[in-house]
Parts: C-alpha cells; sequence; structure tokens
C-alpha cells in the first residue's frame, strides 16, 4: 500500500470537523442490535448463515421488489404499456418474473450478447434496441443467433439515430435478403445522441418508407437526466414533451401512421412517476431499476420505493483502531475524533459500486484506498463482529453490479428463506 500524499492528509485533517458531529450522532445507531444490525439484517444474516453463504453474494428481496414493480404499474397502467428494460435487470429468470408479474413481453436490450440470449429465452417477447448499436452487431446476431420461433422481422425493433446508419441498416437488410423494423431515436433534452431536427426526422422516415426491405416501428426518446439538472422538474419534463410531440408528429406525417400505429418509447425509472398527471404523448414507458431501488435512484421521484437489492460481504478480520500507511498517527487522531474510525474491518473482495448499509456505522474510509481482494471499511469498537459475520452494502446501481456475484439470491422475508436463485446474463 502507498503511502499518502500531503494532499490526501490535508483533505483527511479537513474532514475531520464534519465526521465528529456524524460521530456523534451514529452512538444512537450502535443501539440496533447484536453485530450492530437493524432487525431486518439480523433476520437476513441468519438465513444467510444457515443456507451455507460463505462469499460476497447479491441479495434480491423479493417482497420489496414486488411492491416496488406493484408501485410502478398502478401508476402507469392502464395508459402506458411497460417495457422492461433488461440491463438494469440483466438476469433471464429476474426478467421472466418481472414479464410474468406485468404481464408484459415488451424487453429492451442495450448489447448483441444479451439480444441473442433473449431471442432464445423469450421466444414470444417484443424486442427494441434502446441504443443504436454499430451495424456489425446488428449482422452478428443474424450470423450467429440460435434457430427458434424468435422472428426478428416481427418481433425486433432496431434503433437508429443518424441517416448514415439508416443506410447501413438498409444495406444490411438487402445482403440478408430480410425485412427490418427501425425504431428512431430522438434527442429530446439528454443530448447524447438522436436525430435533433424535425427537418432530418422526416427525412429518415421517407427514406424507411420508400424501401420494401424496411418499416418504421416507432420512436424512441429519452429525458431521465432531467432529475439531475438544476431547476424545476416540472419545467424540464415539460419541454421534453413538447419536444417529443413535435417529433412524433413529424414523424406520422411523413409515414401517414397514426399513434396507434407506433411504438412511441420514453421513460426511465426516474421520471415514470411524472406520466400520469401529464399530457404526453407517449404510448410506453421503458422501466428497469426502480425495481431493485439503488442508491443512484433515491430521487425525489421515487421516495415510493424500497432498496431491494443488497451486497451480503463475510467479514474476513479486524482489529482495534485505524492504521494508515505512511501517517499512523492520523489514523489514531480520526478514531479519536470520530468513534466510527474506531475499528478496522476487512472484507471478502470488495471495492464494487456499493455504498455501507449495514450497520449503518460503517463507512468506507477516504484515505486508505479500495481493494478488490479485501476492502477495508470502519466503523465503532462497539458493534462486536466477528470474522465470518455479514456486512451489507448497497448498489449504487443495477445493470454491471448486479452481474457480479454469480447467482442472485431470492431473499424471502416472510417465509425466512431463500426461495429461489436467478442466474445473471452472460457475456
Amino acid at each position: 500500500m502507498s503511502g499518502l500524499t500531503r494532499r490526501q492528509i490535508l483533505l483527511g485533517g479537513l474532514g475531520l470537523g464534519v465526521a465528529a458531529v456524524g460521530g456523534r450522532i451514529a452512538h444512537q445507531s450502535l443501539q440496533s442490535g447484536p453485530e450492530g444490525h437493524a432487525p431486518y439484517f439480523q433476520n437476513l444474516s441468519r438465513v444467510l448463515h444457515e443456507a451455507d453463504v460463505v462469499r460476497p453474494v447479491m441479495v434480491i428481496d423479493y417482497e420489496r421488489a414486488q411492491a416496488n414493480l406493484a408501485r410502478i404499474l398502478e401508476r402507469i397502467r392502464p395508459r402506458y404499456a411497460f417495457r422492461v428494460v433488461a440491463k438494469s435487470l440483466p438476469s433471464l429468470p429476474l426478467l421472466e418474473w418481472v414479464m410474468t408479474e406485468a404481464d408484459t413481453n415488451r424487453l429492451m436490450l442495450f448489447n448483441e450478447p444479451f439480444l441473442r440470449q433473449v431471442a432464445e429465452h423469450f421466444p414470444h417477447s417484443d424486442v427494441l434496441l434502446g441504443k443504436p448499436l454499430n451495424v456489425q452487431a446488428a449482422r452478428h446476431f443474424y450470423n450467429h443467433r440460435v434457430s427458434g420461433p424468435f422472428d426478428p422481422e416481427t418481433q425486433l425493433q432496431w434503433l437508429i439515430d443518424t441517416p448514415q446508419r439508416l443506410e447501413q441498416y438498409a444495406e444490411l437488410a438487402e445482403d440478408l435478403d430480410t425485412t427490418m423494423r427501425l425504431s428512431i431515436e430522438i434527442d429530446i433534452g439528454l443530448h447524447r445522441g438522436g436525430v435533433e431536427d424535425e427537418e432530418t426526422l422526416r427525412a429518415m422516415v421517407e427514406r424507411i418508407m420508400d424501401n420494401p426491405r424496411l418499416s418504421l416501428a416507432g420512436l424512441m426518446g429519452y429525458e431521465a437526466h432531467i432529475v439531475h439538472a438544476p431547476g424545476s422538474i416540472d419545467r424540464f419534463f415539460r419541454k421534453a414533451m413538447e419536444r417529443y410531440e413535435a417529433f412524433a408528429k413529424t414523424a406520422m406525417a411523413a409515414s401517414g401512421l397514426s399513434a396507434d400505429e407506433l411504438v412511441l418509447d420514453a421513460g426511465g425509472s426516474t421520471t415514470y412517476d411524472l406520466y400520469p398527471e401529464a399530457d404526453a404523448l407517449p404510448n410506453e414507458l421503458a422501466i428497469g431499476t426502480a425495481i431493485v431501488q439503488p442508491t443512484d435512484f433515491d430521487m425525489p421521484t421515487l421516495t415510493a420505493h424500497t432498496p431491494a437489492a443488497f451486497i451480503a460481504a463475510p467479514l474476513l478480520k479486524s482489529w482495534e483502531g485505524l492504521k494508515l500507511p505512511g501517517a499512523p498517527g492520523l489514523g489514531h487522531l480520526m478514531g479519536l475524533w470520530d468513534r466510527r474510525f474506531g475499528r478496522t474491518y476487512f472484507i471478502d473482495r470488495g471495492n464494487w459500486k456499493a455504498v455501507p448499509e449495514s450497520p449503518e456505522t460503517l463507512r468506507l474510509n477516504p484515505l486508505y484506498g479500495r481493494s478488490s481482494n479485501q476492502d477495508m471499511v470502519n466503523g465503532p469498537a462497539e458493534l462486536g463482529l466477528e470474522p465470518g459475520d455479514f456486512l451489507f452494502f448497497r448498489p449504487t446501481q443495477s445493470e454491471a453490479v448486479l452481474r457480479q456475484f454469480g447467482d442472485l439470491l431470492v431473499y424471502d422475508p416472510g417465509k425466512g428463506n431463500i426461495r429461489e436463485q436467478w442466474r445473471p446474463f452472460s457475456l
């Protein structure tokens, strides 16, 4: 472990004042129960030990995920169709459970390997690409997909974003002697791609309508960034919907198709709750992450959702105090100043996109550095954690983190057991 820089030491010292206040407040949470866990995590720890879990695992709370999904469906139906975002729930069994609970066959995919797996596993699904793939990836799908009842000509919408990509897909359809359904990505404010003006959209729609191997499936616009933008969420949302409507009217005029004949996809986990009270044109919403609710989605628009995904990591070792390489005196000072630095804990693996959740007085060390082999966290000495006990972390996002632990363990709090295991996507 390398020594600390002067800047790190200074920053650590500046942070002690804030940490002191938090440390005094944290005293009350030490009374939460054995090993410092609240009752929920005490019960989950017991279930994991009974299941003979000895490595870091990702746990999905079945009841919480079910309640989050029920909230989504209650808000958006019957006005909007529900398209499940597969990258946010990257597991075929997890997707199957959501699709069954929600009675939908609509999926949004973002890469070619997942697309092939979905085409094989869900042969009757309706798939929309959530980002434009290079034409080489589309060709790879046709050349390597497993034969079966899934019919790309009727069940798959490729996403295009520029006239150039449209021409590439038109050439691919000609080369493969097939027909392709195309949706057009429109930029309604995210500014990371998509058609930016109505004139370009009109020309692209006319090009599609003139090609017998192509058909216009719909439009895809994404506005989930507005919850991060400075200013009024309602104002940004209204502007995004006005822009969407202008694009949609242009596409309908150029194609002769009505809104009922097109898939007008929008939404996202952070914005779906804005739609029920809005006079918005889109007819389907794509949602996924809000079902498991990681920390990056703790937004004002998702206050009704409950965290449903947790990392459980076994404790490997611990000792009194905090020993910082190159600055042992600073570690001692931090422990005196803030009781949450009173003991050092090392877990099995770590360095995930995640933050400590239970015991709630645990914290990542701002100076020590991270490790994917044995990560270090700090906490009060009174926690009483022993090697083999579980420490719990909450992922900051779902799409990558849920795939880092092997099978997802589905926890049923009501029955007090692991009801099943769901295998993630493979690449």
